[in-house]
């Protein structure tokens, strides 16, 4: 047989045609159609007495993505939503962009400047407003010159008559056209989303996703958490948040329904949960937090790691559990869980490099690096700051500013930020490593370390830890000497009551823990000079005896 003819005609490979029947650009709005095919009666929405099917949601969507098309709302303007987990939030991660529109959740803990100023950045057009946050979006509007035109979401579960502005969610929905609101995405490359980050170590930036990133993520997240068909999720994380880590989308991928829930506080996660069999959530720490420390009277009887920032779309490397982990102990097992782990399948590399010649370090568990990304999945960019975008993306890497090592397995474990390393007499002290040791303390329900200025060493730790029951400072440093360095034991250990200064996603405030700490060091510094003022003035009184 004559291989050779089969081999002869590369060209008739080359030109096979690209035609609407094998190319689709990918975009994650492809699965509510595919929901409403497939599980077109099953339950997709959960809110109070509230129920939607997949049918029902899809229907709506179109009719809201026709209402906007209707209001001059176009392909790329962005439409922001003040809104918390409601039926409408969700509706919205599909409707805005079936009109060609960038959706644009705001925090809904930013006070009514900070709304202004996300408004005014992109130039919103739309203005989506839950009743719960009229008025702050009232003083929002205040500030801006070019304000968008106004919606109002008017809760059914707890209607109170609030308004702003003379449109209104359900009337939209209402007067839309279920068969002309599909805007067809034309570009996969085209914006979807536009998330601000909370800004925790820099001005918040506009973080702007592609419908392709998304629908890649979307995937990646659900296929390494082994996510099956139907499941049952419970919405604690804000759909504001990185579009609740793409979950917004990948509950309709799987035919899954979404337990959507107003406040997030202990008595509401419970009922939630026995009421619906919750299968998945995703949570805070706080919010774990508040979970185990909950009273009894806000439980319930129940049924039977991820590392990501907003410029991955969310998750960038999950801890996949290994087999062999099973037969370790407890401890053991702990410390595997609390790698950051390997990279999600829509990134096409996940590595720790070193930030000045961008060679990998070696896997030893050792040696430090910062965290670098690339893959279809990492952000387009910052909008409007073509600088900041510029310095994030170099030598073809997004670097994400976490300092991590190696293990001789692959997997990626975090050991602080590069902002939040503390060098103390030349060593390098890891916050998040003396972090993990106090957390170890059976007293210890939360810790935060920082930097606290030291006139012989430059720098030393000044940890904050927020305790349960009677415990003093003495206490918790015998703890960290009995189980660190010494080189790494806090010089100062604040006892926090009420909790630790956080950000709207849950973020500790490390830069107000720096100014208390720096107060802390002066004020130590006073009393050192003082004492050795009372000590010369009192050896100059024996001399003259």
């Amino acid at each position: 047989m004559n291989l050779s003819n089969h081999f002869n005609h590369p060209k008739e490979v080359e030109n096979l045609p690209k035609c609407d029947a094998n190319y689709v650009p990918l975009s994650p709005i492809t699965f509510l159609h595919r929901a409403a095919t497939v599980n077109a009666d099953c339950t997709s929405i959960v809110y109070g007495d509230t129920r939607y099917t997949w049918k029902q949601t899809y229907d709506r969507c179109h009719r809201l993505a026709s209402a906007l098309r209707s209001l001059n709302i176009s392909k790329n303007n962005v439409v922001s939503v003040l809104a918390p987990n409601v039926p409408a939030m969700y509706k919205m991660h599909f409707a805005v962009p079936m009109a060609g529109a960038v959706l644009n959740p705001i925090n809904t803990l930013l006070d009514a400047k900070n709304v202004a100023a996300i408004l005014h950045h992109p130039e919103a057009k739309a203005f989506f407003v839950d009743h719960q946050f009229i008025p702050r979006a009232r003083d929002a509007l205040k500030h801006l010159v070019s304000p968008p035109f106004v919606v109002s979401i008017v809760d059914r579960e707890t209607p109170t008559g609030a308004r702003l502005g003379e449109l209104e969610y359900e009337r939209l929905i209402a007067v839309g056209d279920p068969m002309r609101g599909h805007f067809m995405v034309e570009e996969e490359w085209d914006p979807i989303a536009l998330n601000y980050t909370s800004g925790t170590t820099s001005a918040p930036k506009g973080v702007v996703y592609s419908h392709r990133g998304a629908y890649l993520s979307t995937l990646s997240l659900f296929l390494q958490w082994e996510v099956r068909a139907g499941p049952i999720y419970l919405w604690t994380l804000p759909m504001f948040h990185c579009n609740g880590w793409t979950f917004t989308w990948g509950v309709a991928a799987r035919g899954g329904t979404n337990v959507c829930i107003r406040v997030t506080k202990p008595a509401e996660i419970y009922r939630a949960i026995a009421a619906h069999a919750v299968t998945h959530m995703c949570c805070a720490p706080t919010v774990l937090g508040m979970i185990v420390e909950a009273r009894p009277d806000e439980r319930a009887p129940l049924p039977n790691t991820a590392y990501g920032l907003t410029e991955a779309t969310g998750p960038a490397l999950v801890c996949e559990w290994l087999e062999g982990w099973d037969r370790l102990g407890a401890r053991a097992r702990a410390k595997m869980k609390a790698r950051q782990g390997v990279s999600v399948l829509s990134l096409a590399d996940a590595s720790v490099v070193d930030p000045v010649t961008f060679a990998r370090v070696p896997r030893d568990g050792r040696s430090v690096g910062e965290i670098a990304l690339r893959g279809s999945s990492v952000m387009k960019g910052y909008y409007k700051d073509v600088e900041a975008t510029s310095k994030a993306f170099i030598d073809g890497w997004f670097l994400t500013g976490e300092v991590a090592v190696v293990h001789g397995d692959g997997y990626i474990e975090i050991k602080d930020r590069a902002k939040d390393v503390i060098i103390s007499g030349g060593e390098n002290i890891s916050s998040v490593e003396v972090e993990g040791v106090l957390c170890g303390h059976a007293k210890v329900v939360e810790a935060e370390v920082v930097a606290m200025p030291h006139k012989h060493w430059g720098e030393t730790p000044c940890a904050f830890v927020v305790v349960k029951g009677e415990v003093v400072e003495e206490e918790i440093m015998r703890h960290c000497r009995e189980n660190m360095a010494r080189f790494m034991v806090p010089k100062k250990v604040v006892l926090v009551k009420g909790g630790l200064p956080k950000t709207s996603t849950g973020k500790v405030r490390k830069l107000e823990l720096r100014v208390i700490s720096k107060s802390i060091a002066r004020e130590e510094e006073e009393e050192e000079e003082e004492a050795r003022k009372k000590i010369h003035e009192q050896a100059v009184a024996v001399s003259r005896l």
